[in-house]
């Protein structure tokens, strides 16, 4: 009858709940809202407390839209809800009043208050306080023992403006300084019922910290529509939005990256909840009280958290020894058990401070009692632990049952409570409320009522005359009962009851508590429930000074409040062994630091189920710098003490080490603590409040620091991988290993450790000194007895002056000290770290240190790059002189701080910009050109999530700039959440770092000595992630890899066959770096001045340029691939070639006539060797002048079109150098007429050079030396040069080859060519300048000459003057010198054009001089090599070194251009070439020939097969020409780009694979094997069978007819039937090769076009196949499996 009664009181008070609801919305059924529109994320919940229906909106009043997404509100507040200002403004003592009228609208809850007061006061500078009351009522108001009420006067200066919105009421507070809006309440109506009072706030980012307690799984709230309870709960703190221990309101917002920040504080303890949306706004719901707010602001996050503590209470000073190592567990079975824990502890010599005892020590759980059967001795056991320096904790809870003890005596505690009246009442507030805990029925302290503290002062006093503790641990104090309410349940009253209940855990006020009606001298429960725990601290806080006089002991509590920071500390609660849990600890350690609650922790190891060594390993070592150092766990599971693990364990050993670290820490954290209790400073501190400039830190919470200066880099996942920001970042971390770093400019007092802080305090002291980049650290050390209240000495230091010391190590020279002032004294030095021992010196005393530093050599960078350095010619650059012997070491080098420094940094979304001034203490370079401009400037844009730009240039000068179009977004795309990289700016020197978010590597780093901007002399050098770099040319390599050991490479375009460090035909700035986990990145800088790069083994880089700005752009991969793809996204995608383009070329410079060339043709034929294209050199020309042609070729018009009817393609070189000695040479003159070649600056004349065109009517002695032919100038002719920058030039290229084409006036003469080959455009020439010289010595031989073959010649040596004026598309004149390297890019794209709109078809373009972009126009060739057999794999490094700068066919010349070759040679160069993309044999006149036919008929049979080979593998290699043309993709790929994750490939340069899938190993000297290396996956010989190992090394057979290709399981490769043309080929039948993987599947793809048309792709006008295959029943799968699909295509 009773439980049936209850449900019927319960029920009718729900009804009359719901009627007062209906019955105040019938009184405003005329009410219309008004609902302007609100963007979504603005939009403020009116159906908070359930799910939202049109009905109910509609009864609400508010605003109905719903959405497709559940998490926007679809019922929102009108503007027609909320308050307005009534009358005028009241001014007071303290601020203003004012009266605030309700709107008529709808009420959400019932018994709304129509009339509420506004009280605002400025209280100080930085400090706005405003609550909204009831003027007619006095409601609930939080009784706080330090926050008062204020009595002014109002403070002046503010730095802060407050403004009231009339109608709908609102209230703005507007940071002066920069005019923004921090906290503005106007984006929702006020709320203020009896029971419900709600108000939003408007906040200027989404970069919000606190609000608690709960689990944050992140530091940075996310705003996407989160809803956090406030109320006071004992719940496990295991994920989810659930309301815990704790009680917290304030919140920070981090402003912007100035650091500018402010705080809100809502001093309410009612049951509430904070809702949080993308507006960003937060909105405060709460069920009493009154509104409350308090907003501070700061400069930086920091002062705001000081701004919060000084109102609510400065953190306690802790006791130095409750910073030390503490153990606890839930059931210690007894005394004995708990004696052996504590002496195998000792045994393992651990840093061990205090011992804590669960509830297991009482009397059936009963405070102020001991079990006197199991822990019978527990006085005495205090007393031991005593003896060894060591400290006592016991827990107290709240909660004091009703029973008797054990002998059935009377309780005495519970008695004297009893007498006293302590208890909290019922509603009746008479009767003592009865619950449940761990004793049984319990009754409840009333820490409110003064008498209840006096009694637990005195059973605090009693228990301690029984039992030595030295610490209280307060549980239990939310307040938790173990049933609902009390035995007699809860009234259903509106307490109880209340029309809104915030979203806590259960959904029911009193779940695992007390009735809200209960009583108690505050209030009733249901106002001050949140404040159990805080009133129990201040009881406890008194008994504690009672038993322990003058000293400070420790408290710890679990549940809190504001201010509760003032008396204890606090844990985490009861959390659980799992590496989340390890995870969350992390963020829940930095709110309780802005709550003013710096000694907190969580129980290391986890409370619940049993741990795994891995975990309490790792939880150890950053449990050791957890503020609160405390192991706890429950019962029922495996120990997981220290020693548990075995005292030679690896716990042990990194346990034992890092918590010996913490104790030589102890001063620096102790002084942490005294300035947290003086100025109410964080001790466990977010990355943002150091760094917020730096918006990569904002969102961090797997790292902390200690302070200012100790950065903590845990590891908090399975493994040995960590993320850390500035150094190294991703580090692998030992098992015995987390990451911890020191700060430069920071000095931190240390002491030698000890077991215990009792015996540590004796030792030696000293001080670590980091020095900052300005060579410079201060640090200062709080020191008193370590206990006693309100004692102290504090000590302040800086670099050079100690206040103390007996061990001194030095952090931050990158140097060797190598001498020292003081003597007696013991030195070591450690890379970076000098360690200074001995020195003995007194507390208090000051004394200097100096010091002279030395580099370390590979530190050292060149500031004296030219040859032949002197110690007057160092010096005068202002640099430092000091020879080595060591290799190639620069004896000239920068000083440390060479460079510039930044004197301003603007940010914005997309980037940022900063202003460099030159370090001015360095004089000047003799040179005016050389002299460094003194203001730069530095922009850096993110474009997009995985690119960004850095570009450093004079802002107050216009400088030349590379004329190629990149492809960047129009506007940065990029967001801060997604991009792969974090940029910080460095300082003194300036330096950019650029860190891959992910796992923290710095991959660029240039704060290095000898940043340089001048005229004609520009340097930048950076640090490097790792020795593995790959990429700039064109040069010749000897590996794939760049050898890190000193070695410059020069940049500049030039006719200079392949040679080791000799520039080449190409300019390619762009290299890719591997990091050392596998991560890679690539690096373009823009520039197209002559230039060299140096390495050297740091590992760093140098760049060195001699004009134009620096304009670099990085991709990040973070694969070999994808950098490749997004490097061709920016530069442009290659072309694809025509599918007989694929096929095999022949070519000779020297056929003598057209005859020689048919008869080629023929003997191929005969052979049946595939072959598709011909070539003729410049031998079909007349006078190898270009659209002539030769009375020896009158033929080839014919011999041409024979050859295509029979499926066969037609190339013709052509050279850019037009002959000016001619009479009737159409190309010239109507180039003269249309203004189309290079010519000196401010003149009409033209820059003359010669080049291959012969003057006309002469016979070649051809046994004359070359310089009598060319500079005697008895043959060659004067030759111009075309400018194609030049819109006009493009036009007259494309006329003269239409024309040579199709010959308007003799078509017999036309040449039906479908490619072109265009040669020595960088441009070459065999005069040096001009035929009369150069006219600027400055230009032609600068100041500072790159590393270049001609570096004594000049930069005119075999080109053009430097001084010689091109004119861009749009006019603009530009200097030889500047676009030298982009003649060969300027040619290429006319040509192609050219080609295309006279062919109609695809056609191909061979280029040999090339530029980043290339590759969108043309294939390249590596130039003019030598029959050597080094220059085999030479080739497969150029190749393979090329095709990141994409260009889309690569090849060398088969068998050698220069010299005889020899047969066993050619054969295997025959074998490699039938894999080169671009593969053609072509070779110099005066040499033998070499094509397939010219040997004999093992040969012709051998070139026959492998030909077959490739030609069967078109589809394929076709396929992959279409991935790079759409994608980026490579064609011929390094192994690494496959298996990255194997390091052993990472050197692999004499293999390579087509794709992913081909394999290929080719024999590179005259032997009959290869060793080989074959890489982890499951690979298939191509001939026969699937090989038996992988991962490593293999000698191949390879007899002489054979070259070694592998299939890569996990494949599909497309074929077909061969032929001896791509013509009839392609008419062959198809099939499909499938290698299964080791788990039996396959994948691959087909593209298929017509193979010529134009933009067949673009069109869509192909075919896109996708092949997938898997293993079904019992396949033998140590064969190949092929599976056949035949078609015609």
């Amino acid at each position: 009858m009773g439980n049936q009664a209850f449900r019927f009181k319960l029920f009718k008070y729900v009804i009359k709940l719901f009627l007062s609801q209906i019955i105040h919305s019938f009184f405003l059924t005329d009410f219309s809202p008004d609902c302007p529109a609100v963007s979504f994320t603005e939009r403020i919940d009116c159906i908070p407390d359930r799910g939202a229906t049109k009905s109910l909106c509609t009864l609400r009043g508010c605003c109905w839209s719903p959405q497709n997404d559940t998490s926007i509100p679809w019922c929102f507040f009108s503007k027609s809800h909320g308050y307005k200002v009534e009358g005028g403004v009241k001014q007071t003592n303290t601020g203003k009043q004012q009266a605030v009228l309700k709107l008529p609208s709808p009420s959400l809850f019932g018994n709304d208050i129509t009339t509420v007061q506004l009280t605002g006061e400025y209280q100080t500078t930085n400090r706005f306080r405003f609550k909204i009351t009831d003027p007619n009522k006095k409601r609930f108001e939080v009784p706080h023992e330090n926050v008062k009420a204020f009595d002014g006067p109002a403070a002046s200066n503010l730095n802060y403006k407050v403004n009231i919105i009339q109608n709908p009421f609102g209230i703005t507070v507007v940071r002066t300084s920069s005019s923004k809006t921090l906290f503005d309440t106007s984006i929702g109506p006020l709320q203020y019922a009896d029971q419900y009072l709600q108000l939003s706030i408007k906040l200027p980012s989404s970069n919000i910290y606190g609000i608690g307690e709960h689990v944050h799984t992140q530091y940075r709230h996310d705003v996407n529509w989160r809803t956090w309870p406030i109320f006071t709960r004992d719940a496990f703190p295991n994920g989810g939005t659930h309301n815990l221990y704790g009680a917290h309101t304030f919140f920070l917002c981090l402003e912007d990256n100035s650091g500018a920040s402010f705080g809100v504080f809502l001093m309410n303890s009612n049951a509430m909840e904070f809702a949080l949306q993308p507006a960003p706004a937060a909105t405060y719901r709460t069920t009493g009280g009154i509104l409350d707010f308090y907003v501070f602001l700061g400069d930086t996050p920091e002062q705001v958290v000081q701004e919060y503590v000084k109102l609510v209470g400065m953190p306690a000073m802790p006791s130095y020894w409750s910073l030390g190592f503490q153990l606890s567990r839930w059931n210690y079975t007894s005394l004995d058990e708990l004696k052996v824990v504590v002496q195998r502890n000792r045994a393992i010599g651990i840093p061990y401070e205090i011992q804590y005892t669960d509830i297991d020590y009482m009397e059936e759980k009963k405070d102020f009692t001991y079990d006197r059967e199991k822990f019978k001795d527990l006085p005495n056991f205090a007393v031991d632990l005593h003896n060894h320096g060591q400290k006592y904790i016991i827990i107290l809870d709240p909660a004091i049952a009703t029973s008797r003890l054990l002998n059935n005596t009377p309780y005495p505690s519970y008695d004297r409570g009893m007498n006293k009246k302590v208890w909290v009442n019922a509603s009746d507030g008479i009767t003592e409320l009865i619950g449940e805990v761990w004793p049984g029925l319990t009754v409840f302290p009333d820490y409110t009522n003064p008498e209840c503290t006096n009694w637990w002062i005195e059973e605090c006093k009693l228990f301690y005359d029984q039992v030595k503790y030295d610490g209280i641990w307060i549980d239990m104090n939310e307040i938790s009962s173990f049933i609902r309410g009390s035995t007699d349940g809860c009234d259903p009253n509106n307490l109880n009851y209340p029309p809104f209940t915030p979203s806590i855990l259960d959904g029911l006020m009193y779940s695992k508590t007390l009735c809200m009606d209960s009583v108690q001298s505050w209030g009733k429960h249901y106002d001050v429930h949140s404040l159990y725990g805080y009133s129990m601290t201040l009881s406890t806080d008194k008994a504690i000074q009672a038993v322990f006089p003058g000293k400070r002991s420790l408290t710890i509590s679990r549940s809190t409040f504001a201010g509760s920071g003032k008396y204890t500390g606090h844990w985490l609660g009861d959390n659980a062994a799992t590496w989340n849990d390890l995870r969350w600890a992390i963020p829940g350690m930095l709110e309780f630091n802005l709550f003013g609650i710096p000694y907190i922790g969580a129980d290391i190891c986890g409370f619940f189920d049993n741990v795994t060594e891995e975990l309490c390993r790792r939880w150890m070592q950053v449990g050791a710098f957890y503020p609160f150092c405390r192991n706890h766990n429950a019962e029922n599971y495996a120990p997981q003490d220290p020693a548990v693990y075995g005292a030679d364990s690896v716990l042990v050993r990194s346990s034992k080490n890092y918590l010996n670290i913490r104790y030589t820490l102890l001063p620096y954290l102790y002084t942490l603590f005294y300035k947290a209790h003086t100025q109410g400073d964080t001790v466990v501190r977010p990355l943002l409040h150091e760094f917020y400039s730096d918006e990569a830190t904002w969102a961090i919470d797997r790292q902390f620091l200690w302070g200012p200066g100790l950065l903590i880099t845990p590891v908090l996942d399975p493994g040995g991988r960590v993320v850390w920001r500035k150094k190294q970042a991703e580090m692998y971390l030992p098992a015995d290993k987390l990451g911890l770093h020191l700060r430069g400019g920071y000095i931190f007092p240390i002491q030698q450790p000890a077991n215990t802080t009792l015996y540590s305090r004796k030792n030696p002291m000293g001080l670590i000194i980091a020095l900052d980049d300005n060579k410079q650290a201060a640090g200062d050390l709080f020191w008193d007895d370590g206990e006693s209240r309100g004692r102290h000495i504090r000590y302040t230091s800086s670099a050079g002056v100690c206040c103390h010391t007996e061990n001194l190590p030095l952090y931050g020279l990158k140097t060797t000290l190598v001498e020292v002032s003081l003597n007696n004294c013991s030195l070591f030095n450690f890379l970076q770290v000098t360690h200074v021992t001995g020195l003995q010196l007194e507390l208090g005393k000051s004394y200097s240190l100096e010091w002279n530093q030395e580099l370390n050599d590979i530190e050292r960078f060149d500031c004296h790059p030219s040859p032949n350095p002197t110690e007057q010619t160092c010096k005068a650059l202002s640099c430092i002189w000091k020879p080595v012997s060591t290799g190639n070491v620069p004896s000239c080098y920068y000083p440390s701080d060479y460079g510039y420094s930044v004197s301003q940094i603007t940010y914005t979304s997309s980037g940022l910009s900063v202003n460099l001034n030159r370090n001015s203490n360095y004089a000047n370079r003799a040179a005016t050109s050389t002299t460094p401009i003194n203001t730069l400037r530095l922009d850096v844009t993110y474009h997009d999530n995985n690119m960004l730009q850095f570009k450093i240039y004079d802002y107050n000068n216009k400088r030349y700039e590379v004329p190629v179009r990149l492809n960047i977004p129009s506007s940065p795309t990029s967001t801060y959440e997604n991009r792969l990289y974090e940029v910080a700016i460095q300082n003194n020197p300036f330096g950019i770092q650029i860190r891959r978010k992910s796992t923290g590597t710095i991959i660029w780093d240039s704060q290095v000595p000898g940043f340089t901007f001048s005229d004609m002399f520009i340097q930048i050098s950076t640090r490097l992630p790792s020795q593995y770099i790959y990429g700039f040319g064109e040069n010749e390599h000897t590996t794939f890899r760049q050898d890190m050991n000193w070695h410059t490479w020069g940049m500049f375009a030039k006719d200079q066959p392949p040679g080791y460090k000799l520039n080449s035909y190409g300019v390619h700035p762009f290299y890719m770096g591997l990091e050392n986990d596998g991560n890679a990145h690539g690096v373009l800088l823009l520039n197209s001045n002559a230039m060299d790069v140096t390495f050297q083994p740091t590992p760093a880089l140098t760049y060195r340029t001699i004009g134009g700005i620096l304009d670099f752009y990085m991709v990040l991969g973070p694969t070999p691939e994808l950098v490749v793809q997004e490097y061709t996204a920016l530069i442009g995608r290659p072309v694809l070639p025509p599918y007989w383009a694929l096929g095999f070329q022949l070519c000779r410079y020297g056929y003598k006539n057209d005859t020689e060339v048919s008869d080629l043709y023929e003997a191929m034929k005969a052979a049946q060797i595939p072959y598709d294209v011909q070539y003729t050199d410049i031998d079909y020309m007349e006078r190898q002048l270009d659209f002539t042609l030769s009375p020896n070729f009158t033929g080839l018009p014919a011999l041409v079109d024979r050859m295509k009817k029979e499926g066969m393609r037609f190339i013709i070189i052509l050279d850019p150098a037009i002959s000016g000695n001619e009479t009737n040479y159409l190309a010239y003159t109507r180039g003269v007429q249309e203004d189309v070649f290079i010519k000196w600056p401010n003149s009409s004349e033209i820059v003359w050079g010669k080049v291959w065109p012969d003057f006309p009517n002469v016979v070649v002695n051809e046994s004359l030396d070359w310089d009598t032919q060319v500079k005697v100038s008895l043959y060659r002719a004067y030759a111009a040069f075309p400018d194609f920058f030049r819109n006009t030039t493009a036009q007259w290229w494309q006329r003269e080859i239409r024309e040579y084409h199709t010959n308007p006036n003799q078509p017999e003469k036309s040449v039906k060519f479908d490619g072109l080959w265009i040669d020595m455009n960088e441009p070459a020439s065999f005069v040096h300048g001009s035929v009369e010289g150069c006219r600027n010595t400055d230009l032609n031989n600068p100041p500072y000459m790159p590393s270049l073959e001609s570096r004594s010649l000049g930069l005119n040596h075999k080109t053009l003057c430097m001084e010689s004026e091109q004119i861009l598309p749009d006019g603009t004149p530009v200097r030889h010198y500047d676009v030298h390297n982009l003649y060969g890019w300027s040619h290429v794209k006319p040509t192609y054009d050219a080609l295309q709109s006279t062919t109609n078809e695809r056609g191909i373009v061979v280029t040999r001089s090339t530029y980043p972009s290339s590759g969108k126009w043309a294939g390249h060739w590596l130039g003019d090599n030598t029959a050597a057999w080094d220059q085999l794999y030479k080739s497969i490094i150029g190749i393979i070194q090329i095709y990141p700068f994409l260009i889309f066919q690569t090849g060398a010349d088969i068998c050698g251009f220069f010299n005889d070759t020899e047969y066993y040679m050619c054969v295997r160069w025959m074998q490699l070439g039938a894999f080169y993309p671009f593969s053609r044999n072509h070779n110099t006149i005066g040499t033998r020939k070499q094509d397939p036919v010219s040997f004999d008929e093992q040969f012709e049979n051998i070139s026959r097969d492998v030909l077959n080979t490739r030609y069967t593998l078109l589809p394929y290699l076709y396929t992959l020409m279409y991935e790079a043309h759409v994608h980026g993709s490579t064609v011929v790929r390094p192994v690494l780009h496959e298996f990255v994750e194997d390091k052993e490939t990472w050197d692999v340069y004499k293999q390579f694979m087509w794709g992913p899938a081909l394999l290929i190993s080719p024999v590179l000297e005259n032997a009959t094997s290869v060793l080989a290396y074959i890489p982890n996956a499951r690979w298939y010989d191509y001939y026969t069978e699937q090989i038996a190992f992988k991962g490593q090394f293999h000698n191949l057979s390879a007899p002489l007819e054979h070259i070694n290709l592998h299939i890569r399981g996990g494949y599909i490769i497309p074929w077909q039937d061969p032929a001896n043309n791509t013509f009839y080929s392609r008419q062959n039948s198809m099939g499909l090769t499938v290698a299964l993987d080791d788990n039996g599947s396959a994948q691959g793809q087909l593209y298929w076009d017509d193979g010529n048309s134009i933009d067949a792709y673009e069109q869509g006008a192909y075919l896109l196949e996708t092949f997938n295959a898997s293993q079904v029943g019992v396949i033998n799968t140590s064969l190949l499996i092929f599976s056949t699909l035949f078609m015609i295509l």
